[in-house]
């Protein structure tokens, strides 16, 4: 099987894409969907668009917002599902067993009680780690279980969780390295937030625990937020963080909002659409990313000096000295997750390269809202190896008629995608049939 990436993708610090790399990237997962698929996958492929060779089943329905998603070696699938209003009780975690093969679950439990739900989950050594509003707790888990009973431990608490971006989505590395996203708490670091023309702060002070990602030990409890543990800054908000096997670690950056709502003598409706890029990021100790003085022009190819810091759209200034990312998407597509595949299952052209959850755009200024999809970026020696494809497709307006917004993904043992939707409650099984 060979794969079709959209071109005008570039690597590390020349990093751009056309206009129309969306509609690229969309016609090279349609057109590789086959008609031959119906005779090994379900008939509608669980409602998603897919290169040729592979199947989708509806894993699971479940209740509440399904976030981020780890899967056990044994197969249990763990959901950070925060519970809609009137479910108190019930526990914001799910989880997930197909105990007969058949690519759908049918063994669910939920547990957590009145645990408040988040976005983070994550499996290390005997422990299932999830983020609860403002906490990262941990439950003891045994090979084969499935609900966990036991009362949760503390491993890190006060997390700021004011304004803009509240939710703590975090990784571990095979070291034990708890790496923690803060989001920003304002858009741009404005004096007055999301207000047309008010300045940015100078410096932006929030950027001392805000905007950020945080470094703590996941092998120890009752860790306590501070700032001193700041492990990289100038990041808006990564809701995905992922780690590779040699550890490297990735994080996708949410680019700023209301270019041209807020600095309309600078920006165009159109440019308000197609900038700042969004962003897959290769984290370095103490490095800097931008934000709020900078964002990613994808069309020029380079961080620019924002608006509210006496930026025009094409001064560069003090941004010539932040770190550029691995590869830019398209404007406000809201990455909401990242894995990298190291499994075996797919081809060998997706092994080491980046699967991202886009969750969708809601200010794309001329319209119409994009995303809402599954990418993969290829991938090698923490580089671009190559523009990227639009891997699954068809979740906003399915052939069901629901809307559903792409969140989580997970890598099963046996090298299937898992990927979750906080809109309609939906977790994908994603196999490769050849």
């Amino acid at each position: 099987m060979s794969l079709k990436f959209v071109t005008g993708v570039a690597v590390a610090a020349a990093v751009s894409f056309a206009a129309s790399s969306i509609a690229l990237g969309q016609d090279a997962a349609s057109k590789d969907a086959a008609p031959e698929n119906a005779a090994v996958c379900p008939a509608d492929n669980g409602g998603l668009i897919l290169p040729r060779g592979f199947c989708a089943t509806v894993f699971a329905d479940v209740e509440g917002a399904p976030r981020h998603i780890a899967v056990a070696s044994d197969g249990t699938v763990y959901v950070n599902a925060a519970v809609r209003q009137g479910k108190a009780g019930e526990g914001p975690v799910v989880a997930l067993k197909d105990s007969n093969g058949d690519g759908r679950a049918d063994i669910v439990a939920r547990f957590g009680g009145d645990v408040p739900g988040g976005t983070g989950i994550f499996l290390y050594k005997d422990w299932l780690y999830v983020e609860s509003r403002g906490s990262i707790l941990r439950y003891a888990r045994k090979d084969g279980e499935v609900a966990l009973q036991g009362a949760p431990e503390t491993v890190l608490k006060d997390l700021p969780i004011d304004g803009n971006h509240t939710a703590r989505p975090f990784a571990i590395d095979a070291q034990g390295n708890l790496f923690v996203d803060l989001g920003s708490a304002t858009n741009s670091c404005q004096q007055d937030d999301r207000t047309k023309e008010s300045p940015g702060l100078g410096p932006c002070e929030e950027l001392k625990t805000r905007a950020g990602i945080w470094r703590y030990d996941a092998n120890k409890t009752d860790q306590v937020f501070s700032e001193n543990e700041r492990f990289a800054t100038g990041i808006r908000n990564a809701v995905g963080i992922a780690v590779d096997a040699t550890g490297r670690v990735y994080a996708t950056q949410h680019g700023r909002d209301q270019l041209y709502e807020n600095w309309p003598k600078f920006y165009n409706s159109k440019q308000g659409s197609e900038l700042p890029a969004e962003e897959l990021l290769l984290l370095q100790d103490g490095g800097d990313y931008g934000w709020p003085y900078c964002y990613f022009d994808g069309a020029q190819g380079k961080r620019v000096l924002a608006p509210e810091y006496g930026g025009d759209g094409k001064a560069i200034g003090r941004c010539a000295e932040k770190l550029p990312p691995v590869a830019a998407f398209p404007a406000h597509w809201g990455p909401n997750d990242v894995k990298i595949y190291e499994a075996t299952q797919f081809p060998e052209a997706y092994r080491g390269g980046a699967f991202i959850a886009f969750h969708g755009s809601w200010n794309r200024s001329s319209g119409p809202q994009e995303g809402y999809n599954v990418v993969f970026q290829p991938l090698a020696d923490g580089k671009a190896a190559g523009g990227y494809m639009v891997f699954a497709d068809g979740f906003r307006s399915g052939k069901d008629g629901a809307d559903h917004r792409p969140t989580g993904l997970a890598v099963g043992p046996d090298g299937s995608l898992y990927v979750a939707d906080d809109a309609a409650g939906r977790i994908w099984r994603i196999t490769y049939k050849g």
